[in-house]
């Protein structure tokens, strides 16, 4: 075990305070596509397993519509019911027939736009939620900006090639894609292969049935959007999941998609073992005796990896140097103590909180961090580790 000691001031801890997880590309011939734009990306961490052209804008079509329903859902509304505006009626393309002035349940608008792609449910959507299509396409582009969407322009809710600056990029569509999947009830409506949505004066019911023939496809399918238009051409947003490995896969302009996606997640789960490279728990390794089996990690870290990778995980830990005496200033534990950092190779693939749960310094009281630490020069030593711990 290497100890070294550095002298940090303050501002440093700044980076302890936050995980940070960086998408680690991998460097190893894929899947052939037919896309002209395709990706492959982890779920969990967001690492891109494969990629063409990831960043390339183009036209995406009805996987628009990801982003279209996770804002309805995060509306909070889905039990409210939605008139049917003569605007949303007229709207071109796929359609759920819906009727103007009947009202719907905004749920209901989601599983028709998701499932069957409805571009009159589209409209309904955006003028409710937005309160107009101007205000939802504000509120679509604005999100994007949140997560991470850097290439990407929404100028509609649909994806319709009414405008030529709406496009997006097989990344972008990505992170959008891994951002709606936390989301339980979109995760739900995108795996859901049928639904029925009673109609308002009516006694039949509309039954929509999932497009997205991956569901039937590939036994690992869990959910996703189809797109197409003339311009667009086909456009897919996929996501399986196998042995506790989430993937998603894009593709844009791709005229054999079905299998393509296949193909990619069959690679993705040949090539990738899902390795727990850090444990939730005591951090195994430390032999100062003031934290010898009292730094612990909140969660445990699971990352894609080839087998030629394993040996190539590093790992760092930072820490306070613990005080005289065992008390620290004001009685305060720094939460968090100290930090590991993961390397894959060259590249940071975490940088993780650790925390003291010890009983022998007192615990952290009601005061704030920075205003115990604010005039305070830390020290801190660091130990470099291998896999020692995970």
């Amino acid at each position: 075990m290497l100890y070294t000691t550095k002298k940090w001031i303050l501002p440093i801890l700044i980076a302890i305070l936050a995980f940070v997880c960086t998408p680690f590309a991998a460097h190893a011939d894929g899947p052939g596509v037919s896309a002209r734009a395709a990706i492959l990306m982890d779920q969990d961490s967001g690492r891109i397993l494969y990629a063409r052209n990831e960043h390339r804008q183009m036209r995406i079509a009805s996987i628009t519509k990801i982003m279209t329903a996770i804002l309805a859902i995060e509306s909070g509304k889905l039990q409210d019911r939605v008139k049917v505006s003569d605007r949303a009626t007229k709207t071109e393309g796929s359609s759920l027939y819906l009727k103007p002035g009947e009202r719907i349940p905004l749920k209901d608008l989601i599983y028709g736009l998701m499932l069957r792609s409805g571009n009159d449910s589209a409209v309904a959507i955006a003028e409710y939620v937005g309160g107009s299509l101007d205000g939802f396409v504000y509120m679509m582009n604005q999100k994007a900006q949140e997560i991470g969407m850097k290439n990407t322009l929404f100028r509609n809710p649909h994806g319709l090639d009414d405008h030529d600056d709406h496009y997006s990029t097989a990344y972008d569509m990505a992170v959008l894609t891994r951002y709606a999947m936390e989301n339980r009830q979109f995760s739900e409506i995108s795996a859901s292969e049928i639904y029925r949505s009673p109609q308002e004066g009516e006694k039949w019911d509309r039954v929509w049935r999932n497009k997205n023939k991956m569901l039937k496809r590939y036994p690992y399918s869990t959910g996703g959007k189809t797109g197409y238009t003339k311009l667009a051409k086909r456009t897919l947003v996929s996501t399986a999941k196998k042995d506790g490995m989430g993937l998603i896969a894009v593709t844009l302009n791709d005229p054999n998609d079905w299998d393509d996606h296949a193909a990619m997640f069959n690679w993705g789960f040949q090539s990738f073992d899902l390795v727990r490279v850090v444990k939730k728990g005591v951090v195994g390794g430390i032999k100062l005796k003031a934290y010898k089996n009292k730094i612990e990690a909140s969660r445990d870290l699971r990352y894609p990896l080839m087998k030629t990778e394993k040996k190539q995980i590093q790992k760092s830990v930072t820490l306070y140097q613990p005080p005289k005496g065992g008390k620290w200033k004001d009685g305060a534990v720094p939460k968090p103590i100290g930090k590991m950092k993961v390397m894959l190779g060259d590249t940071m693939i975490a940088d993780m909180p650790l925390y003291y749960e010890g009983k022998g310094l007192v615990k952290e009281d009601s005061k704030s961090f920075w205003s115990v630490f604010k005039d305070m020069v830390a020290f801190l030593f660091s130990i470099t580790s291998g896999a020692k711990h995970g």
